[in-house]
């Protein structure tokens, strides 16, 4: 296949090498092999570990800090595991000697869903998750909830904790798991239908979470709740950036750009529009590459793309809307 003057692969022997990156990519991200346990893989998961423990703290201080204190209820699980806890409570008179029963409750819930994404999912995103949500569950249960709100306005405390649990989740996510509920229900559907987000989908599950609290409770609870249930779901979109959509194009003068292209097929699994161009002031003819990925992806194109050519220009416009076969790797 002639190219430029120059000889390239062929069209089978690039399939071939991208089909070989996309073996090795594979293998470096799965933790058990038939070989054994992929160390390596166990060593990249580990660094994970303290961000994961920083989003449950801060999710887990939003929660009882600034969220039980005004008797509101959070979205999700959460929110029907505090459900669960206050008809317990009140209307069947159960006592807990003091102790908060709701992230016990949280617990048992997730534990189906744990199950399916053991199934469906990778096995390293189940056990992150895992991790997080039983820190979760430790953190709700020790961490003590003040009698009265932190602040004095209820509108200040209901923001404050909308943000820092959204910011918790995204955290979360951004590592490769998720603090179970709705947003493990949430990344099994956007997987399988990429126009949602995480956040969307719990904003609905919500209002039919509220709409029953409005039954049970005063107007004033399920508004701020609401209140809290928007922030909460901004927050964790914004930090969520393996949710957003980004269009890459690459302008390069290289000769011949199969390597770089396989790498990248093979390395993000994403696939590649090339047009050849032509510089209007020099003459000089260039390649341009399109590529459709996340915004999480980016900086590793980046890297890709700078080890073959350190002067190739790179365009990134964030936040495109995708329609047609777009795979989202939210894990």
């Amino acid at each position: 296949m002639e190219r430029n003057g120059k000889k390239t692969e062929s069209g089978t022997e690039i399939r071939e090498e991208v089909i070989r990156k996309e073996a090795q990519e594979e293998h470096a991200q799965t933790i058990g092999t038939p070989e054994g346990i992929n160390t390596e893989a166990v060593k990249k998961e580990s660094l994970k570990l303290p961000m994961l423990l920083a989003g449950a703290f801060v999710y887990a201080f939003g929660v009882n800090l600034f969220l039980q204190p005004l008797h509101l209820y959070a979205g999700g699980l959460m929110g029907f595991a505090q459900l669960f806890r206050t008809l317990l409570a009140d209307y069947a008179g159960v006592s807990f000697g003091g102790f908060d029963i709701s992230g016990v409750i949280y617990y048992l819930l997730n534990i189906p869903g744990l199950v399916v994404a053991y199934r469906k999912m990778r096995h390293r995103f189940v056990f992150k998750t895992l991790f997080t949500v039983t820190v979760i569950t430790v953190l709700l249960s020790v961490i003590p909830i003040p009698e009265t709100p932190i602040l004095e306005d209820r509108l200040a405390n209901s923001i404050i904790a909308g943000l820092m649990c959204g910011c918790g989740i995204g955290i979360t996510l951004r590592m490769g798991a998720c603090d179970g509920g709705m947003d493990l229900i949430s990344m099994l559907l956007v997987s399988l239908k990429g126009k949602f987000s995480v956040g969307r989908i719990n904003l609905t599950c919500n209002a039919i979470l509220y709409g029953i609290c409005l039954f049970l409770f005063d107007a004033s609870t399920v508004i701020y709740s609401l209140i809290y249930s928007a922030f909460n779901s901004i927050s964790c979109d914004k930090i969520h950036t393996q949710n957003i959509n980004a269009q890459a194009i690459i302008i390069t003068k290289m000769k011949d750009t199969a390597p770089m292209e396989i790498e990248i097929m093979g390395r993000l699994h994403r696939g590649i529009t090339r047009w050849e161009a032509r510089g209007s002031f020099t003459g000089d003819s260039e390649t341009m590459l399109m590529v459709l990925l996340s915004k999480y992806e980016v900086n590793r194109l980046r890297g890709i793309v700078r080890r073959f050519d350190e002067k190739a220009f790179v365009i990134v416009n964030e936040g495109v809307d995708v329609d047609g076969h777009f795979l989202k790797k939210l894990t």
